[in-house]
């Protein structure tokens, strides 16, 4: 039986260097090197066998690109964010549009509720969900109250040192949680983490069959995932670095059928 995976993406904003930065300084951004970046990290999930569904763009909203951000999979019910960014919310809609025109089943977390796709980690029933400057305590309830009843446990985790939980970590696919130490509040949190040595390397992004894309930043962390016995495909998102993006932001996996 062939595994189902789709992609969501959303092509880069012309106001894409606009984009919010939090935790780091910013930098000037080369649209051309982003469109072009952003060109190669849709190829590589299509390659690695997803078929690609775009989103329409959003030119007027400069972080949309980072459309994981708008919508939390689990399973075949999509949840609609609600953006901790007021300059976000615009980016709702495209997406609600997509997952409808796919035939997934909604939710919504709604005002004074606020979450960012990029807070939530799944490790299977175990959700995760930074609890920091995006995403507040009754987008964590609403969320939780949405998930409950398809067996979900939800577990806010509070952070203060990177954007979005994902920021911060990930997992590999036997359930590892890797992370980088230097924006991780609390390790303690995770039954199982592996320290990554640098920033990039704490960000993967399944793609099925013991392969996982990955910021061609990374080579020493590349390395040890390697070493446990995965296969990388490194992508160049140096643009979008700048922006405090990584792998995971620039798209939605879709692994369950409508």
């Amino acid at each position: 039986m062939t595994a189902y995976r789709r992609a969501l993406v959303r092509r880069p904003a012309p106001v894409l260097a606009e984009g919010i930065t939090t935790h780091i300084e910013r930098v000037p951004i080369d649209l051309d090197l982003a469109y072009r970046q952003w060109q190669a990290y849709v190829a590589a999930l299509s390659d690695s066998g997803w078929d690609i569904v775009e989103v329409a763009p959003a030119d007027d909203c400069p972080d949309s690109v980072f459309v994981e951000d708008s919508a939390v999979m689990y399973g075949s019910l999509a949840v609609l964010t609600s953006p901790g960014a007021e300059s976000r919310r615009g980016e709702i809609a495209g997406t609600a549009r997509a997952m409808a025109e796919l035939g997934y089943r909604t939710a919504s977390i709604v005002r004074p509720g606020s979450i960012d796709g990029g807070d939530v980690l799944k490790i299977g029933a175990q959700v995760y969900v930074g609890r920091g400057g995006r995403t507040n305590a009754e987008g964590v309830r609403q969320l939780r109250a949405a998930l409950a009843p398809l067996g979900a446990a939800v577990t806010a985790v509070p952070m203060t040192k990177a954007l979005h939980l994902k920021s911060a970590v990930t997992a590999l696919p036997d359930g590892t949680v890797i992370g980088y130490d230097p924006a991780v509040d609390n390790p303690a949190f995770f039954p199982r983490y592996l320290s990554m040595p640098e920033e990039a390397g704490a960000h993967v992004v399944e793609l099925g069959d013991g392969l996982l894309l990955m910021s061609s930043a990374a080579p020493e962390s590349t390395a040890l995932i390697e070493d446990l016995g995965y296969s990388v495909v490194p992508v160049d998102i140096s643009e979008y670095e700048k922006l405090e993006g990584c792998v995971t932001c620039l798209s939605i996996r879709l692994r369950a059928a409508p």
